[in-house]
């Protein structure tokens, strides 16, 4: 797990959409456009969608703070195939199937982290390092000539940048953006900071209402009228692209002062910044913790959301806890939860109704448009 020394700044690009929401704000582009009904509500595309966007693009899968420590092992089966992600002795991450080489049960079952050196199959204790390597396995001389270096465990291809781990199911994955993102992560130190909490939700929704719904910001003051939404000013907007992603800010409170001050403290206080990275991961920074979620669908009408919440350190004391575990449940169960994942599975129904053929997006909600494009010029 890297860590960040010196001090934290933010980056040119973080910067200019601050300056863009002391102006005012703007909306990214004029015109009202529109999303095929079809694209949230049709099991072929969601079967397309499978092969040639999940199968082919870089994905996110966890926090670096999830295997804080060398030696740890965390089961994944949120994508369709088994998967086991890793920290090995040096401190690399690995994503590789959870599938043991000899008779492929499932190494390592749960979701809980585990912490140890080997990981040990149930069936025919057959125990790999925590980097893949086949270590040991009882009476091997019932194995004449095998060479354990061909029994390692499957790694997928695996990298770490800014605070997270991407892993792709693609051998020719390239990770050049997931670098680049990275270097706005490594700004604002996700690198370094704790795993508070970490939950799964199961959404009745097709996971593109979920990405849709943190792509604008018109909802804000209504959606979250009774939470976070007097936090927030209305239309107070700005966002860019880093390739296929996208990088918004939402002011709260913005001026010429935040923008010169330059820190993070100054800047947090008054944006929230939210990185939308292609296809489906999430990640929003507030005041002083980040919540990151990923989306992995599972049907046309149904994705698993695991969010997770980071915050500087660990509490130390009874009131810090009490602080963290008040925003935990202020976003994951009130904001997330009861109000952002039940409007997707209640627009789900009114799609699936067939009440309308196309959705209909207004300035303030153009990045949604543009994460289709991206989206369908895959397809």
């Amino acid at each position: 797990m890297n860590a960040i020394t010196g001090p934290l700044r933010p980056t040119e690009g973080q910067l200019a959409l601050a300056r863009i929401l002391a102006d005012g704000g703007r909306a990214r582009e004029p015109g009202i456009t529109h999303v095929d009904a079809d694209a949230y509500i049709s099991p072929a595309r969601h079967a397309a969608e499978q092969e040639r966007i999940f199968a082919k693009t870089p994905l996110v899968v966890a926090p670096s703070a999830l295997l804080p420590e060398p030696n740890m092992a965390v089961p994944h089966d949120g994508f369709g195939r088994p998967l086991l992600v890793t920290r090995d002795k040096a401190g690399q991450a690995h994503v590789f199937l959870n599938v043991c080489r000899h008779r492929g049960t499932r190494l390592v079952e749960g979701q809980a982290a585990v912490c140890t050196p080997r990981l040990v199959c149930p069936y025919h204790a057959w125990s790999y390092a925590t980097d893949g390597r086949l270590v040991g396995l009882p009476r091997g001389d019932a194995f004449p000539g095998l060479d354990k270096a061909d029994y390692a465990l499957k790694r997928l291809p695996t990298r770490e940048a800014g605070g997270l781990i991407w892993f792709s199911f693609d051998d020719e994955a390239d990770f050049a953006e997931a670098e680049a993102l990275g270097l706005d992560f490594d700004a604002f130190g996700l690198a370094g900071m704790h795993l508070f909490r970490r939950r799964t939700h199961d959404v009745a929704a097709n996971w593109k209402l979920i990405m849709d719904a943190f792509l604008e910001s018109y909802h804000v003051l209504r959606l979250h009228a009774e939470t976070i939404g007097s936090f927030f000013k209305d239309g107070v907007a700005s966002a860019d692209t880093i390739g296929p992603h996208q990088r918004s800010a939402v002011g709260r409170d913005v001026d010429a002062e935040t923008v010169r001050a330059q820190d993070w403290p100054t800047l947090r206080r008054a944006i929230t910044y939210t990185y939308q990275m292609f296809p489906g991961t999430v990640l929003i920074v507030s005041p002083d913790y980040v919540n990151l979620m990923v989306l992995m669908p599972q049907a046309h009408d149904r994705v698993l959301v695991e969010d997770f919440m980071l915050i500087p350190e660990p509490p130390s004391t009874e009131k810090a806890l009490r602080h963290w575990e008040k925003s935990w449940n202020l976003l994951d169960g009130g904001v997330f939860a009861s109000e952002d994942f039940r409007a997707a599975a209640l627009g789900q129904q009114g799609l699936a109704s067939g009440s309308l053929d196309r959705v209909t997006l207004g300035t303030m909600e153009a990045g949604i448009r543009l994460f289709h494009d991206a989206v369908e010029a895959r397809l």
